[in-house]
């Protein structure tokens, strides 16, 4: 299934993304530094969400209360109390 959460407090908009099995695959975020998120995306695919919740919470950027990795924890963790 493919979520799609709108990003509070940083450079990107929203990211996508699947969760299938537990595990995470397609991670795209819309705007934000472009090599940054796809490093993100390309480090978590096929992790296990929670364990890629785990490893992203509390990542911050610069003087900011969050940045995208932890956006994405965020994301993973809203999606895995839906199912």
């Amino acid at each position: 299934m493919t979520h799609r959460y709108q990003t509070h407090g940083v450079c990107s908009r929203s990211v996508t993304f699947d969760v299938t099995d537990g595990r995470v695959h397609n991670v795209q975020f819309e705007g934000g530094c472009n090599g940054n998120t796809k490093g993100i995306g390309a480090l978590v695919e096929g992790m296990e969400a929670k364990e890629a919740i785990r490893r992203l919470s509390g990542i911050r950027c610069g003087f900011k209360s969050t940045s995208c990795p932890d956006q994405l924890a965020r994301a993973l963790q809203e999606a895995l109390n839906k199912e």
